[in-house]
């Protein structure tokens, strides 16, 4: 069982009886993982020889990791439904643009390639929670 699993499963959480801890755990972990990933990309975009032609891959990942942190931080406390449902859907809006346009660049920086599978997944994991929700 994960830490973020196991925490959960000792705190009171509103959206339990429509997504089950392992999914929120999963969703969060995930969260997690995409906020460092387009943390680090953005920093290094920013370091590398073609910074101008990263330019909006950089300001989509800052963008990505600042809704992700957001829609975390809320889904960690299992706050209002009628919240959680348009956080998810930033999310998965703020994590596709970042994977769109870091995938375009994949193939020269091995970051961009990490970040784009990184907030792929995220965006994945925010669409199985948002089914659970309205489902």
């Amino acid at each position: 069982m994960s830490q973020t699993r196991e925490l959960l499963d000792t705190v009171a959480v509103s959206i339990r009886p429509q997504v089950s801890s392992e999914r929120l755990a999963a969703v969060i972990d995930a969260m997690a993982a995409c906020e460092e990933a387009v943390t680090a990309c953005a920093a290094a975009m920013v370091a590398e020889d073609d910074v101008q032609v990263l330019q909006d891959a950089i300001n989509r990942d800052l963008d990505c990791a600042d809704v992700v942190a957001a829609a975390r931080r809320v889904v960690s406390r299992g706050g209002d439904v009628a919240l959680l449902g348009p956080l998810l859907e930033a999310c998965v809006t703020a994590c596709e643009h970042s994977a769109r346009l870091c995938a375009a660049h994949a193939h020269h920086h091995d970051h961009c390639r990490l970040c784009s599978q990184a907030t792929s997944r995220c965006a994945q994991m925010c669409r199985d929670v948002l089914q659970g929700l309205h489902g």
